[in-house]
């Protein structure tokens, strides 16, 4: 192990979180060292490179906003951008502020250690790197660490096996190859097209349905981007009042879906099918509330799935049941056309589960399905999944994934009590995932900024959540929740999607009245925390 270097601050992930964090640390005048172990910037958007990754929400909307001359600079030429494009924005964001030079690359952080005599926390590398900062900022991302599935045999397999979450950086030719891809959320929404198109055989190995509405993409026109371009503060308001990751362009109605007549409602959802994306979620304001409500809208969808699938029983296969929005809902590009074509096979392994991973395949209910290439799209570990493989110790030696063993508990998803000076950027307990993601990482790194600053501009050493604080915190997490359909079904949000992981709706629904409560707990003095 090398002499650990002393400096203010670590920040871990190089990501959009990352970045700025790096950012705002260096404008504080703060020793500070980013570690990521990807071989470059980017995150999330570094590792998902599988064909058709793109984000869900709205390029001139997915982006910063902190400087104006670079919303102002950076074209985008889609209205979704995909990953390549999203990975060169940010690129140029780390080339434009010179941020490269503060990261440590192709190196994971492996433990973090609290010392109560120094005040300071020892962060060690797999490259054997020490360094002993005042501040650790986890900017880790929620969806950072893919599941490897336990199915057996996979290790047998003898052809080619490829995670949606590690694509290669070099593009496999999946041209004539039988392909397999196991999962049907986001990843293989966006990736099962593009694969078919190459293919000679595609079987799709489906669990549990995924509710999928058009994107709609498009070429940005020039005239329109600039007009955006022209009012974006405007925009950039509007973005922080979204209570989830939809877009503050689409007009909303504040309105029960149970208020209105039947061909008001039809017409209401047919608008928002032809906006496209998130903002489907928002056609009533009591989607995500009411279950009667939320069948209207569940119905709407599945009535679209049966028009777009020609073969009525393979329709019926890739219609879900259950409540629209409780899983993240799939922003698609002729996904369920892909299953008219006559190369493209659905395996509902919900009812007949895989047997085996064979040399030459997959084995389900007696037959086995010879493949050249498997595709595993089957998810992340989220929220907790990247912090839980760091060995953080915080007062007295206590363990986090200790302290989380019954499910994470935060205060505001930024800090957790028994460990002084650790931030998480859009951790378990806040809004993050049900929101534009960039909005929530801005919001949190400006608050880690300003209170850094506060702490150094009043003497104090150290901030820390109080035990009460965080109880009472996760108690209105929960109850909150509970108010909502988000924890009706099995989804990643409750952590069902990993075996043995305890079952706790981890993200705070409501963005503006969360936005405002981490505002009116700071003017009151940092209200929860202790600072010493």
């Amino acid at each position: 192990m090398a002499r650990a270097r002393t400096l203010d601050m670590v920040v871990v992930g190089a990501g959009f979180a990352g970045l700025y964090m790096v950012h705002r640390a260096r404008g504080l005048g703060l020793d500070v060292q980013g570690i990521e172990a990807a071989d470059g910037v980017g995150g999330t958007w570094w590792w998902n490179r599988y064909p058709g990754a793109r984000c869900d929400v709205e390029s001139l909307e997915y982006s910063f906003s902190f400087d104006d001359d670079l919303q102002q600079e950076w074209e985008w030429t889609e209205r979704y951008a995909t990953q390549p494009e999203i990975l060169r924005y940010l690129e140029h964001v780390a080339d434009r502020f010179d941020l490269r030079r503060s990261f440590r690359f192709g190196t994971r952080v492996t433990a973090a250690e609290w010392s109560d005599a120094t005040q300071r926390w020892t962060v060690t590398t797999d490259a054997g790197d020490a360094y002993e900062a005042r501040f650790v900022v986890m900017a880790t991302g929620c969806l950072s660490v893919p599941i490897e599935p336990d199915l057996p045999g996979l290790d047998s397999f003898e052809g080619r096996t490829l995670y949606t979450s590690r694509w290669p950086h070099e593009e496999p030719d999946l041209t004539g190859a039988r392909v397999g891809v196991v999962g049907t959320g986001s990843s293989a929404v966006q990736s099962i097209p593009l694969i078919a198109e190459r293919a000679a055989a595609v079987t799709v190995f489906q669990r549990t349905p995924s509710y999928a509405v058009p994107a709609h993409n498009r070429p940005l026109d020039p005239e329109e981007q600039a007009a955006i371009k022209a009012r974006y503060a405007e925009l950039r308001a509007a973005n922080r009042e979204m209570s989830i990751g939809a877009g503050s362009r689409v007009p909303r109605v504040d309105a029960s879906a149970l208020e209105v007549d039947e061909q008001v409602r039809q017409q209401r959802y047919e608008e928002a099918w032809e906006w496209g994306g998130l903002p489907f979620l928002g056609a009533f304001n009591d989607l995500l509330l009411d279950p009667a409500a939320n069948e209207t809208a569940a119905e709407f969808v599945r009535a679209k799935i049966r028009e777009q699938v020609a073969d009525p029983e393979v329709a019926e296969r890739l219609t879900p049941r259950q409540v629209i929005g409780c899983k993240r809902l799939c922003v698609d590009s002729g996904y369920y056309a892909t299953f008219d074509q006559p190369h493209v096979r659905l395996v509902d392994v919900g009812a007949t589960p895989i047997e085996e991973i064979t040399p030459s395949g997959v084995r389900v209910d007696g037959e086995e399905i010879e493949l050249d290439v498997l595709v595993l799209a089957t998810g992340f570990d989220a929220m907790t999944g990247a912090l839980d493989r760091i060995d953080v110790r915080g007062r007295d030696g206590a363990r986090l994934r200790d302290a989380w063993a019954e499910g994470p508990r935060t205060y505001l998803g930024l800090a957790v009590h028994g460990f002084p000076n650790l931030f998480t950027v859009t951790g378990p307990g806040s809004p993050s995932v049900l929101t534009n993601m960039v909005v929530s990482i801005e919001h949190h790194v400006d608050w880690i900024a300003d209170a850094v600053a506060h702490l150094d501009a009043t003497g104090c050493r150290t901030i820390e959540a109080e035990a009460h604080a965080q109880d009472e915190w996760v108690t209105y997490v929960n109850d909150v929740a509970s108010f909502t359909l988000f924890p009706t079904c099995g989804s990643w949000y409750l952590g069902a999607n990993v075996p043995g992981k305890p079952r706790v709706f981890m993200p705070l629904p409501g963005f503006p009245g969360y936005a405002q409560q981490v505002e009116d707990i700071t003017r009151s003095g940092y209200r929860g925390f202790a600072l010493a």
